[in-house]
């Protein structure tokens, strides 16, 4: 603790003699860097440190971000930049609030920016969620991109066919796209190389995206979408009966050139999806109008899930009032998985 206030001290003392305004930018993922470029080309004597409790700059960009998609990480390239400016500093390995206090950097700064996100999960609060094989997004999103933090995840992807994925937006999709994937496209990626053994041995052949609501409101890209709807020799299942659109869908794809494209995309892989799986074949399962209800653990009583009952939905409102949203019908289905 001593070194790391020393260093941010030095820093502080430099640029006191040189220059007015000082700023700690604690948090050095996107909105940290972004941050830091618009400070330093609004005010000519700003002098800026980036202070990070990981050792490494650039945050959700290298552990949220997929490893199969890089041209979304060249954002990083002008990051590095404003790293390089001669006005600003990078420091890892300082934590807020045990390294260093905030307090002491409203001291040591006049300006202070809290831009460190959200590094807890929400808890959907239903039973058996402390299941184990039950994992965040974020826990294994920062799994198989290498966060130290969750290196040692180890989620069990041997002993089962099935997964489930809660929610249908462009992580959801990031994730059953990596579970799909072959790993010999991965391996070409900048995937840690601990998922990406793991992914090798993996028994998953079965993922159900499983949302809410219904197609029109799928929360995904439609740019997302056609990437995981292209995987190779991919059995795409999505029912019929999901697209007895209403007048309120109707209006909100009218009002959404992204649902509607998102929609149309959803309902052409539909049409032309085979009629049953050949063996061995990779699934995805689009799964509309199911909210969790319940996490159900294994026949062998092992404390490991073993699948989810859902309680089937209905939408509710107008798009003229905002959004449809989704309610019971008192009507239940369990999906097994692992």
């Amino acid at each position: 603790m001593t070194i790391i206030r020393s260093m941010i001290t030095r820093s502080f003392s430099s640029a006191a003699t040189i220059r007015s305004l000082r700023v700690c930018v604690v948090g050095s993922g996107p909105a940290g860097f972004y941050t830091a470029e618009k400070m330093l080309k609004a005010h000519e004597d700003a002098q800026i440190d980036i202070i990070d409790r990981l050792p490494t700059p650039f945050g959700l960009v290298r552990s949220g971000v997929a490893p199969d998609h890089p041209e979304t990480k060249i954002v990083t390239n002008q990051f590095t930049r404003v790293a390089h400016n001669e006005r600003c500093s990078f420091i890892g390995n300082v934590t807020l609030g045990s390294s260093v206090s905030l307090s002491e950097l409203r001291q040591m700064y006049q300006v202070v920016v809290l831009a460190y996100g959200a590094e807890s999960d929400r808890n959907l609060g239903i039973p058996g969620e402390d299941l184990r094989g039950v994992h965040s997004a974020r826990e294994f999103v920062w799994w198989y991109n290498g966060h130290p933090d969750f290196c040692q995840l180890a989620p069990d992807l041997k002993n089962t066919d099935t997964a489930i994925v809660l929610g249908q937006g462009n992580v959801s999709l990031d994730v059953a796209r990596i579970l799909l994937k072959q790993p010999a496209e991965l391996a070409t990626t900048d995937i840690a190389s601990h998922a990406l053994a793991a992914l090798k041995e993996s028994s998953i052949r079965k993922v159900y995206l499983v949302g809410r609501r219904g197609p029109v409101q799928a929360a995904c890209t439609a740019k997302e979408l056609r990437e995981i709807l292209a995987l190779k020799d991919l059995y795409v299942n999505i029912k019929q009966d999901d697209f007895q659109i209403t007048a309120a869908d109707e209006e909100e794809m009218k009002n959404s050139r992204i649902r509607k494209r998102v929609f149309d995309l959803l309902a052409k892989a539909s049409l032309s999806s085979q009629t049953h799986p050949t063996s061995g074949q990779p699934e995805l399962h689009f799964t509309f109008f199911r909210k969790p209800e319940k996490f159900l653990e294994s026949n062998d009583r092992s404390g490991h899930v073993g699948g989810v009952s859902f309680e089937k939905t209905t939408l509710k409102g107008s798009a003229g009032s905002g959004s449809q949203i989704a309610v019971g019908t008192g009507k239940y289905e369990d999906l097994k998985c692992g």
